[in-house]
């Protein structure tokens, strides 16, 4: 006795609803991730040829502005900022007894305009220190070159 065997039917995969939800949950992670943007004040950075600092969230970041700029480059007094703030130098001691308290391992990084005296630049390093913030870096910029 022979049975007619019934021929199945190939079945057939449709991933066009895969790849919709694939492409749906791409959108919404480029959508929902965070960028960090830099807070909108202009610093012009020294130059240099090497750019090794890792920035982490925990991070202090002062930016250091010039006042007015004279004829040689060099600058008035100008201006020292904590997340676009103006902060006086009492301020800034505050600001750094608190991210000694919190993590004396806090990375001070240092964004000073080109024209700003070094002796500016030297009391935040030593008022940073003074509250134990030994790591401290000063941000850059590299030229397209990639020489001095």
């Amino acid at each position: 006795m022979r049975f007619a065997g019934a021929r199945r039917a190939d079945p057939i995969l449709d991933i066009t609803p895969m790849i919709d939800i694939v492409f749906q949950l791409v959108l919404f992670f480029m959508v929902s991730t965070t960028f960090i943007n830099a807070p909108g004040l202009q610093v012009d950075l020294p130059r240099s040829s090497s750019q090794v600092v890792i920035s982490d969230a925990r991070d202090v970041s002062i930016w250091m502005t010039c006042g007015t700029k004279a004829a040689d480059g060099s600058c008035s007094e100008g201006a020292v900022y904590v997340e676009d703030k103006p902060v006086s130098a009492a301020a800034l001691s505050d600001i750094f007894k608190r991210a000694a308290a919190r993590d004396p391992d806090t990375l001070v990084v240092l964004k000073a305009d080109v024209g700003v005296r070094h002796g500016q630049v030297v009391a935040v390093m030593d008022l940073a220190r003074s509250h134990g913030l030994t790591r401290l870096a000063i941000a850059t910029e590299v030229p397209e070159g990639g020489g001095l």
